[in-house]
């Protein structure tokens, strides 16, 4: 079940409570009902059941108050891919930022993958997400019209992002944002429980739980402080946009393209690393001795040296070098990437294996993963238990920005 307490923390105005909260904390409460009796959910714990129902119940708050949330989504995801949503083809009954079956659909998969490690990689075509969609669609298609407008929704429809006398609405606007809405909070879970698992009490012990008294005040407050730093440094949301951008989109409608000018310099080695390849910006090297020698001979590296040591146990290495910003050095990837002069290259590695590149945090560093995807060098991609390449191929970078967040925005 959704407790009501559950329900009015994810709302723009919590802690007051709306007049419009009833209504559709008893919608959210439908919407669990119904997912709950789905067979074809039963893998999923009945909190995570609760959650999705939460996102899409404030998917609908927001497309009847028109906040803007899955508005600016909806237009950044056109101008960085041309295309209304990730991996679905939208209908000709599309209607802009209305209800529509394929947000839906979309909602359900980011929800549901986000939420739960143990299912985080199910393909978003997997037809339990359209099943689903279609049993939301019915009722939220009967409670459209007549909804009443979520006032707590309706909040920031006059603030104006640079007007001074707004700046703790803008404020609270970007608190709610990160910590509370619908949208962003699913891909923040993974990097949530990262920050947990790391939080060290003041005694020097690790203790997620906090048992005693003081040891949960002194959770709560490195808890705060940590969530603070967060949301200042960490992208997030399922386009791993930082909270700025985020309520730049919300209450600009863009966001302001920045370019960096390169620098005149190559890295130092830069010119060493064209000049051993032939001119090529990447190299691979299936052990850590040809690596090792690499360095050595090629890059004018300390002799009889063991470099990068920790490295030692590792295999299939890739080097990148970048004009700007030096060499970058990858590890138990090179199996991965078809790229012409690769000869480390295994198609049927790559099928079961490459799809990590994108999805799992620190296997692949964000400069060579654009490197090879922008080159068409990661066709073998593809959800477990898909044959679908295309489908990554096309989404790579959004799936790279969902599951990777800082990992892949990070400089």
């Amino acid at each position: 079940m959704i407790t009501r307490e559950q329900f009015l923390l994810r709302q723009p105005s919590f802690p007051k409570v709306e007049p419009t909260d009833p209504y559709y904390y008893d919608v959210a409460c439908k919407l669990f009902d119904l997912l709950k009796k789905s067979e074809d959910l039963d893998v999923y714990p009945d909190a995570l059941i609760g959650r999705a129902a939460l996102c899409i119940v404030g998917y609908l708050q927001d497309v009847i108050a028109d906040c803007g949330v899955w508005r600016s989504f909806v237009n950044e995801c056109r101008r960085l891919y041309g295309r209304t949503i990730p991996f679905y083809e939208i209908g000709e009954d599309y209607v802009d930022y209305e209800l529509n079956r394929e947000d839906v659909r979309f909602l359900m998969w980011y929800a549901l993958s986000m939420y739960y490690e143990p299912l985080r990689l199910t393909d978003p075509l997997d037809s339990r997400f359209e099943k689903a969609a279609d049993a939301c669609m019915t009722l939220l298609s009967e409670v459209y019209d007549d909804a009443p407008v979520p006032e707590g929704y309706m909040r920031w429809r006059h603030v104006e992002l640079n007007d001074p006398e707004d700046t703790k609405e803008v404020v609270e606007l970007a608190q709610w944002l990160f910590m509370h809405s619908y949208l962003l909070t699913p891909a923040f879970a993974l990097t949530l429980s990262e920050i947990m698992e790391d939080i060290e009490m003041p005694s020097g012990r690790s203790d997620k739980r906090g048992e005693t008294g003081k040891d949960k005040k002194d959770f709560d407050y490195v808890m705060r402080e940590r969530l603070d730093e967060a949301m200042q440094q960490m992208p997030t949301g399922p386009l791993a946009m930082f909270t700025g951008e985020w309520v730049t989109l919300v209450l600009g409608g863009s966001i302001p393209e920045e370019s960096a000018a390169p620098s005149m310099q190559p890295h130092k080695y830069y010119t060493s690393f064209i000049k051993a390849t032939g001119g090529k910006e990447i190299a691979y090297f299936q052990t850590y001795d040809e690596l090792n020698r690499f360095f050595i001979d090629s890059l004018g590296w300390e002799a009889d040296t063991e470099h990068l040591p920790m490295m030692k146990e590792d295999h299939d290495f890739v080097l990148l070098v970048n004009h700007d910003k030096g060499l970058l050095v990858a590890r138990n990837v090179a199996r991965c990437i078809a790229a012409p002069d690769n000869s480390l290259y295994d198609r049927e590695y790559a099928a079961t294996h490459a799809i990590n590149l994108l999805t799992v945090r620190g296997v692949c560093p964000a400069d060579l993963l654009h490197y090879i995807c922008e080159r068409g060098w990661l066709p073998d991609a593809r959800f477990p238990g898909s044959d679908d390449t295309h489908l990554v191929a096309d989404n790579y970078d959004f799936i790279a920005r969902c599951y990777l967040q800082l990992y892949y925005r990070g400089d």
